[in-house]
């Protein structure tokens, strides 16, 4: 006799009999039992991705926290490249029995515009979790406009766009576009400041033009976030619009030559009324 195993989680119990005969008659019974096994997951709410110099040296962070079983976490980088990836990953449990994953991945040198990605996997079939992020230091000149690029990596598909400023306090919005009608919205400050090309955006490029920038208002961290469920891409421009204080000492020391010439002609003329 014999059954189909990989048919048996189906439902599928059939018994074959071989070689029977007349005195092989008999009464045969199926019983199947069904048991239950009740898993206890705390899926993963979110993920974080952040560049982090706490250590001495930049490194990517990447946290998952409150889950459970502990999921594993993977790196990778885009463009790929030939340097092994050596992230130090740690998993510690509260009193609850909750995970939280901390792992990180030391910047590579030399490769400034690497996309880091960071990628976390559930044991028991969740959705795939993936944050990625890259960091960029940009320098400008005040009153000429400026491009802040901000490309989606390959694996995102027309995905929703974001953009934000910081100048050491909490992020302000800058503009939002709206993937379904095509459209992009500005704050009232913003308005006269930044341009989007919305025809680019379902191509991947959700670059910010800086119109106009001034050195005392448009100096801080532009972040632009391309998101999907599961996804998340991130890219912080680190921007320095310099004040061209070139153009104000050149003006100063006019001045003060046309200061010092008429000092000098009022004390040739006084000079000359004391020798009449």
């Amino acid at each position: 006799s014999a059954i189909f195993p990989h048919l048996v989680s189906q439902g599928n119990a059939t018994l074959i009999l071989r070689r029977t005969g007349l005195k092989d008659r008999a009464c045969c019974v199926c019983v199947c039992v069904c048991v239950c096994v009740r898993v206890c997951v705390a899926p993963i709410q979110g993920l974080s991705l952040e560049l982090s110099r706490l250590s001495g040296y930049e490194e990517m962070k990447c946290t998952v926290r409150n889950v459970f079983p502990a999921p594993r976490v993977t790196w990778a980088t885009e463009p790929p490249t030939f340097e092994d990836l050596r992230p130090v990953t740690r998993k510690l449990a509260d009193k609850q029995g909750l995970y939280t994953v901390d792992s990180r991945l030391k910047r590579l040198n030399g490769q400034p515009d690497l996309i880091y990605i960071c990628k976390v996997t559930t044991s028991y079939g969740g959705p795939v979790w993936t944050s990625s992020l890259r960091e960029r230091e940009i320098r400008g000149s005040q009153g000429r406009d400026l491009t802040l690029p901000c490309y989606a990596p390959s694996y995102l598909n027309n995905p929703l766009l974001h953009w934000s400023f910081s100048s050491g306090e909490d992020p302000s919005h800058i503009l939002t576009y709206d993937r379904q009608s095509g459209h992009s919205t500005s704050s009232a400050p913003w308005d006269s400041h930044v341009e989007l090309d919305g025809f680019r955006v379902p191509f991947g490029d959700g670059s910010l033009r800086l119109m106009d920038p001034r050195h005392s208002e448009h100096t801080g961290s532009y972040t632009c976030v391309f998101s999907m469920p599961y996804n998340t891409h991130t890219e912080r421009n680190d921007v320095t619009i310099e004040d061209p204080v070139g153009e104000v000492t050149t003006t100063s020391t006019v001045i003060e030559q046309e200061t010092c010439s008429s000092l000098n002609w009022f004390t040739v003329a006084q000079d000359g009324d004391l020798d009449l």
